[in-house]
């Protein structure tokens, strides 16, 4: 009883100098990114034509746009850092050959969301704009805080979305899910993402709900794939302890 209340105390702190870690690292990225939001907001306001076409209406709204900016690209900066710390954590349970493979998963982590990112703005962005601005034929004055709020809450959850296939591939490593399971729940993974859809996009409406549907599907069978190549990998070594008994 000793020794497992010890045990869990030791979790407790790993996980605690974990979160600190990463917090410590998306900090510093913050700092960095302070210095570079001008340009950055300068791109991200292109798809309406630049910053002079929006408004800024309290006297407060532009430090809150700089500052959620500012939040936003610290976090792209430290993503790196902040899932090495998620996935050594994850990997102090687990044998050395495993922990490799879940480090492994670190670059591509970032590389998935940063590719979400990248979807939602140049294709999600763009097509979300033409409708909500078009669709009763007025002049729209943009607020500087209302934009900016759109496209930081999209670029995020977008990116986080994608992140889908790489976090069932852990799971499945450590035999915590089990890709003919999945495969079997595709009829409900198909209204899940339909809710999600509906609670991320900016609108309801069917096209900009499919831009975000189909793509997220793709990626749920992605994570199947995925799923079943990481159960192989688990089997191997587990195969092979056996033989050796």
């Amino acid at each position: 009883m000793h020794d497992e209340k010890k045990s869990l105390l030791e979790h407790i702190e790993e996980l605690r100098q974990t979160l600190l870690n990463s917090l410590i690292g998306l900090v510093l990225g913050v700092v960095v990114a302070a210095f570079f939001v001008k340009p950055i907001l300068a791109f991200l306001s292109q798809p309406i034509g630049g910053l002079e076409k929006l408004h800024a209406i309290e006297v407060t709204e532009s430090v809150g746009v700089y500052m959620r900016v500012a939040l936003l690209a610290g976090f792209l900066l430290a993503l790196p850092w902040v899932f090495y710390q998620l996935f050594v954590f994850i990997g102090k349970g687990l044998k050395k050959n495993e922990r490799k493979s879940i480090l492994i998963a670190v670059p591509f982590a970032t590389l998935m969301f940063a590719g979400g990112v990248v979807f939602a703005f140049f294709i999600m962005l763009p097509a979300s704009l033409d409708f909500l601005m078009s669709i009763l034929g007025i002049q729209t004055m943009i607020r500087i805080k209302s934009y900016f709020s759109f496209v930081t809450n999209l670029l995020f959850w977008i990116g986080i979305s994608f992140e889908m296939p790489l976090i069932v591939y852990v799971l499945a490593r450590v035999g915590l899910i089990k890709a003919k399971v999945m495969l079997k729940g595709w009829r409900v993974a198909i209204v899940v993402i339909a809710v999600l859809a509906a609670i991320i996009t900016p609108t309801s409406d069917p096209v900009n709900m499919a831009i975000f549907m189909i793509p997220l599907f793709v990626l749920y069978l992605l994570s199947i794939g995925l799923a079943a190549i990481a159960e192989k990998q688990r089997a191997k070594p587990e195969a092979a302890e056996s033989s050796e008994v």
